[in-house]
């Protein structure tokens, strides 16, 4: 473990999950992601969970992925494509597990955005069954900007919240938005200046209600909109190996780091 998640209050009412890598941004590793599921495996064991409040230490919720992460892939993208279409459990990979795993709670999480929220921190953030953003944040689903498509459970939250217009839209632009722009795209729940406050104060109002109901309506919720899992995120996984490493994505990441436009084939 390298602390780069921290659990508060594990044992309930209302616990907290913090990505913590301030000094970052709360930038994702492989290791962040790791620790995001193991942390999420052991909260749903508490019997005394009522629920969680998800936020990133330092101001910012997540700048998305580490750019050593990617540069890490570099030298063998054919071993990361094959490891993202053979999920260990036959469902999610290791990319796609924490968004599982928030969603896999069988209790209400609700995540407080401050700073920044992009790409992979994006996806995080609406794996939770609620999000409160500060006005002033910037949300994105970034990776088209990298000429990729967001993969790190996409398909078990975007459906949910948005029609599939929109949500081509600000999947294909890459387009940041502030807080209140998120909430009028749905990708929000409220806005709110101090949203980890307000994150807590809804958290513990649905820790007074009866634990079974509250269960029950997100048990309830989750199967009425609920799509065909397994499909979603293989679909993810095939898109993204076939986009990972190809002429126009490296083109894209060249043109990126050199700070000039694409000439794409």
């Amino acid at each position: 473990m390298t602390d780069q998640i921290t659990v508060l209050n594990a044992g309930g009412p209302v616990a907290e999950i913090r990505l913590n890598r301030p000094a970052k941004k709360n930038a994702v590793t492989l290791e962040l992601l790791a620790e995001l599921v193991e942390a999420c495996e052991a909260l749903g064991r508490e019997p005394g969970l009522r629920a969680v409040v998800l936020s990133g230490e330092g101001g910012d919720f997540s700048a998305g992925i580490d750019l050593s992460v990617l540069m890490g892939f570099a030298g063998d993208l054919d071993a990361v494509k094959a490891e993202m279409l053979t999920p260990p459990d036959g469902i999610a990979n290791r990319f796609q597990a924490p968004a599982k795993a928030l969603m896999d709670l069988p209790v209400p999480v609700i995540a407080a955005i401050e700073g920044v929220c992009f790409g992979a921190g994006m996806q995080i953030a609406l794996a939770a069954d609620f999000r409160i953003a500060a006005p002033d944040a910037r949300l994105s689903i970034m990776e088209g900007k990298w000429g990729l498509i967001p993969d790190m459970g996409i398909s078990l939250s975007l459906p949910r919240l948005m029609p599939a217009d929109r949500a081509k839209a600000v999947i294909m632009t890459a387009r940041i938005m502030s807080g209140t722009e998120a909430l009028g795209e749905g990708l929000a729940t409220r806005v709110a200046d101090d949203p980890h406050t307000a994150a807590m104060g809804f958290a513990e109002e649905l820790a007074a209600r009866s634990p079974d109901a509250i269960r029950a309506s997100k048990a309830l919720v989750d199967g009425l909109w609920e799509g065909r899992l397994v499909d979603g995120l293989r679909l993810e996984a095939e898109l993204q190996a076939a986009l990972i490493g190809a002429p126009n994505q490296v083109e894209t990441v060249m043109a990126q780091m050199q700070k000039r436009d694409p000439v794409y084939k």
